[in-house]
């Protein structure tokens, strides 16, 4: 991106509109649809309606096992490409992971290892919870399944 465009996307997320306008993207046919009234509600009702079909897919994989943060992210970053509050939100989790990782990054060894044990902890304890709860699935090689029985007392 230019200096011009990142200016111009600062300035966007910032002059108190709901939505982006026509003049604060990057890209032609996006300005082009902005700037009739019909087209750019049409298709800001069809990004709402997407990035919400993303980030209701997305809560509902959460308690189970894979991506779900990621996909919710995802339709926030849908919504962000439309709405301003979106992309406010979306900028604020961005700084909160960054903040993070700077401050994991600035521990020493000790500290970055007991982090990565307790994520350790809290995902073997989901998934033990996830098969207590559902059981342990069949498609899991019999010598693990046989393992979780007898070890982890599925």
């Amino acid at each position: 991106m230019t200096q011009e465009s990142l200016d111009r996307n600062e300035i966007a997320r910032h002059d108190g509109n709901i939505f982006l306008d026509k003049n604060d993207d990057d890209w032609e046919w996006r300005r082009k649809l902005r700037a009739n009234p019909a087209t750019a509600k049409l298709y800001r009702l069809g990004v709402g309606l997407l990035g919400l079909i993303i980030v209701a897919g997305g809560l509902a994989l959460v308690p189970l096992p894979g991506p779900g943060w990621l996909i919710v992210f995802a339709g926030l970053a849908v919504w962000a490409s439309e709405f301003e509050w979106a992309q406010a939100l979306l900028d604020w989790v961005r700084d909160k992971v960054r903040a993070w990782n700077v401050w994991v990054k600035g521990q020493p060894l000790w500290v970055q290892g007991l982090a990565a044990l307790v994520t350790l902890a809290a995902v073997l304890t989901f998934f033990w919870v996830l098969f207590r709860l559902s059981g342990v699935p069949s498609f899991m090689p019999d010598a693990a399944e046989d393992w979780l029985h007898t070890f982890a007392g599925l």
